[in-house]
């Protein structure tokens, strides 16, 4: 009877704490425009852009015709509706082109805080995710949700 007592005790603390399921706040709906990354973490991916990305994508990640553009609509609406992750493996598997992969997961994450500041989402007091499970936890959207305004 006691074991049974402390195991409903530590069940209730576990799922008090987030450890039995998707309870604690990475549960809740987050969008790209809920601040996830830096203003650092961009000022980072921005030296790295300019030094693995820019001679395709651009100085100011329009594009050229190597590569797509970074920033815009076609940009927003391409990746809209999908997760931070899918972006986050897309740079991760696919560039830099001349050696796909090459970057560590660090440096693809500050490259991503770089997009999404160029592309004017909101910075935030903690640094993107480097790991893909959690970067799915992240919407991306292209426009603010109306409860975010």
């Amino acid at each position: 009877m006691k074991n049974v007592a402390a195991i409903l005790v530590l069940a209730a603390l576990a799922s008090r704490l987030g450890l039995l399921g998707a309870q604690g706040p990475a549960a809740e709906s987050r969008t790209a425009w809920d601040g996830v990354y830096t203003e650092d973490q961009a000022k980072r991916g921005e030296l790295i852009y300019h030094k693995e990305c820019a001679a395709c994508h651009g100085d100011m990640l329009a594009g050229r015709e190597s590569a797509p553009p970074l920033t815009g609509g076609a940009f927003l609406a391409n990746w809209n509706g999908l997760t931070m992750a899918d972006l986050f493996d897309r740079i991760r598997k696919t560039m830099p082109q001349s050696a796909p992969g090459r970057l560590t997961r660090q440096q693809d994450a500050d490259i991503l805080a770089f997009m999404l500041s160029v592309n004017k989402f909101p910075a935030g007091k903690t640094e993107l995710y480097r790991q893909s499970e959690m970067l799915r936890e992240i919407r991306f959207e292209a426009t603010k949700p109306a409860s975010k305004k």
